[in-house]
Parts: C-alpha cells; sequence; structure tokens
C-alpha cells in the first residue's frame, strides 16, 4: 500500500500548489484527475475535467475511478464572509459529498494555520468551518495546514520580491511566521496517502524546519538574498495598513488586494507551526532549505519577466 501508485481526483490543479502536486504526482507515478475551468493541452498522466467546484456533474467525473482525493482548491482573498464561505465552506462540503458518493475513502485535506484562529478574520473563519466538515465526514481524512508558501508561480509574495530588489521591503509592525516551500509541502500531501494510523484523523502544521519560525525582518532579508540586494526592512503601522485597505477598497473594490480581512490576518503575532502537530519525521521533513527555495523563486519570476 505505501508504495502503490494511484489515481488522484486533484481539486486547485491549476493554481499555484497545485499545479506543482500535479508534477510531483507524475513523477512518483500516479495518475491525475484534475478541474479545469478552461481548456488546457494534453498532458500525459492527466485526465482534465472541464468544470468547477460549483458543478456537481464536474465533481462526480473528477472523483470517478480514483483513490484517493486531494482537495487543495480554496479562495485566499475575497470582498466579504459570503465570498470565503462560497468556496471555502460550500466547496469543501461538495467535495466531500462527491467523494463520499463515488465510494472513496481517503481525503487530504489543505487547509491553512488560519484555522486556528476563526474569529480573527473571515478567511480564518471559513478555513475553520471547511475542516470541521472534513472531520465529521467519516472519510479517512488527513487535514494539512500550511505557514505561508513560496515557490515558482506563486502570485502571493511576488511584490516582496520587487520590494526586495529597491531595498526596502513593507512588513507587519511585528511577530513571528513560518514558511515552507511548495516544492516540500506537495511532497507532504503525497506522503500522507498511505491510509496508516499516523495519517488518519490528522491534523499536520509543517514548516521548513526552521525552530520558532521567522521575524518578518528575518524573512525580509532572506528574500533579499535570494534577489541579490541588501534590503531594510520596514514595519508598517497597523493603522497605516487599515487605512491602506479602506483605500484599496476605493480604488479597486471587489478586486482589492489588501482588504480589512487580510489586514487582520497580517497584524497577528503568531503564524508560527505548531510542533505539537509536527508530521513524523520518518514521515516526511522539509528537504529544501528556504534560502535556497527563495532563490528558485526569485529565478523563476525572472524566467517570467516578473522581476528585474
Amino acid at each position: 500500500m505505501k508504495n502503490r501508485h494511484r489515481t488522484l481526483a486533484i481539486t486547485g490543479g491549476t493554481g499555484f500548489v497545485g499545479r506543482h502536486l500535479i508534477d510531483t504526482a507524475l513523477a512518483q507515478g500516479h495518475l491525475v484527475r484534475a478541474l479545469t475551468r478552461a481548456p488546457r493541452p494534453p498532458r500525459a498522466g492527466v485526465h482534465w475535467i472541464y468544470g468547477s467546484m460549483e458543478k456537481p456533474l464536474a465533481l462526480s467525473q473528477l472523483v470517478a475511478g480514483a483513490d484517493a482525493v486531494i482537495h487543495v482548491a480554496g479562495v485566499i482573498n475575497a470582498p466579504d464572509r459570503e465570498g470565503f464561505a462560497l468556496g471555502n465552506v460550500e466547496g469543501t462540503l461538495a467535495v466531500v459529498d462527491a467523494t463520499r458518493a463515488a465510494g472513496i475513502r481517503r481525503f487530504v485535506h489543505v487547509s491553512s494555520l488560519a484555522a486556528r484562529e476563526p474569529r480573527m478574520s473571515d478567511y480564518g473563519w471559513s478555513k475553520a468551518r471547511a475542516e470541521i466538515i472534513v472531520a465529521a465526514s467519516a472519510l479517512d481524512w488527513t487535514i494539512v495546514r500550511p505557514p505561508a508558501v513560496f515557490g515558482p508561480g506563486d502570485r502571493e509574495m511576488l511584490e516582496l520580491f520587487r520590494a526586495a530588489t529597491r531595498g526596502i521591503v513593507p512588513l507587519p509592525p511585528g511577530g513571528r511566521l513560518s514558511v515552507i516551500a511548495a516544492q516540500d509541502l506537495v511532497r507532504l500531501l503525497l506522503a500522507v496517502l498511505p491510509d496508516d494510523d499516523e495519517s488518519h484523523a490528522a491534523i499536520f502544521e509543517p514548516d521548513d524546519g526552521r525552530p520558532a519560525g521567522w521575524s518578518h525582518g528575518e524573512f525580509a532579508q532572506a528574500i533579499g538574498h535570494a534577489v541579490g540586494r541588501r534590503v531594510r526592512p520596514q514595519p508598517v503601522p497597523g493603522w497605516v495598513m487599515k487605512a491602506g485597505a479602506k483605500l484599496d477598497a476605493l480604488l479597486r473594490g471587489p478586486n482589492a488586494k489588501l482588504t480589512a480581512d487580510r489586514v487582520r490576518y497580517f497584524l497577528h503575532d503568531d503564524w508560527v507551526s505548531n510542533a505539537e502537530f509536527r508530521p513524523p519525521a520518518h514521515l516526511w521533513r522539509a528537504q529544501l532549505p528556504t534560502i535556497d527555495g527563495l532563490a528558485i523563486a526569485a529565478d523563476s519570476y525572472r524566467e517570467e519577466g516578473l522581476l528585474r
């Protein structure tokens, strides 16, 4: 069972983490079924299912014949709670229902550290609600709560890399965070597939292996190293971030990137993975040092023309 190649149904396969997951799954010999909203070029080992999580028929086609489901898809930014509820709560419920209807037992759910603080943000609330749905599903589930994820293809940290090339990186005023390379995260999602006692009904909080995580300033310096520039971390007061969210809402409306919800998330002082929920070392451990992973990400941005 541990080394058996599987057919995997993956949601979010066209997103940042999902693309890394498909690449690694194929490299390990698995077959992949993945949702897509737009036509995709044929790829050996991948069966693209046209549709979305809002379409029950597409979900039933996605999971048909699969050995396990890895639910990566989710909403990380929305203008209100309803947007998070639609993508993260109702979306998860729909995937769980399709999994159960297909008679599939193994279910791996990608959550977030934000689920630990459901009262802090609408995003955290929605991820916590999704965890409740998964835990009550009677499936053989594993929940993985990644910290901040970086790597080739990511757009959430791109502005930090761009700021680092200018020598000044704006940051939250305090606190610490854990991070993880996408390449290591997807290895964990595949490592927990075997249905054994260690991963069944387990919640894991992985990280890059750095004890106590990073201060925001330390992480900014690491990004500076990746782009070859000495940087000066610039803490931004909370009231300035809140004002910026209001301005972004005025300028971009529902498309705002810096929302009040995200500001509440950024201002929390502890986004460090809990060592008590660390995956067992013999099952998985981070392999890509963050310094090296950030350099790989920077190189990929340059190749895409997104970074000087």
